[in-house]
């Protein structure tokens, strides 16, 4: 029998200075409002491919400023088990939908999708009130 082991993700929260966070729309199912993210690649560094993953999806080259928190529940990702550290990052430009992201969006905290994909509303939700308290 084989083995079953989770798959190993990064997301990133990009802050682009007093216009918002980015987002984009998933072109692959589940569909729908995202995080920049997507699967760890094997010799790559979570960092890496969280730095990765925001260039593919959205063009932005970001800075990253730290690690925000790793979700696991067994129900994040609807397709498989995942596991996925989220970073928080800046960056300045217009970003560009890449990849397998078919539209990009910049939100305010007020105007961002409440049917966002996987857990990412929730990630939103305790990011925000990390940032009420005055983390990142």
């Amino acid at each position: 029998m084989e083995k079953k082991s989770p798959r190993i993700t990064a997301d990133i929260i990009i802050e682009l200075e007093n216009r918002g966070i980015v987002l984009i729309k998933r072109k692959n199912p589940p569909v729908g409002w995202a995080l920049p993210g997507g699967f760890l690649d094997y010799g790559e560094s979570l960092e890496d491919c969280a730095i990765r993953e925001a260039k593919e999806e959205t063009s932005l080259d970001v800075e990253l400023k730290g690690q925000f928190h790793t979700y696991s529940t067994l129900d994040r990702d609807p397709r498989w088990h995942t596991i996925t550290t989220v970073f928080v990052a800046s960056a300045s430009g217009i970003p560009e939908a890449f990849t397998d992201a078919s539209e990009v969006g910049v939100f305010k905290r007020n105007e961002i999708p409440k049917d966002l994909v996987f857990d990412h509303n929730k990630i939103l939700e305790d990011y925000f009130k990390a940032k009420d308290r005055g983390k990142f």
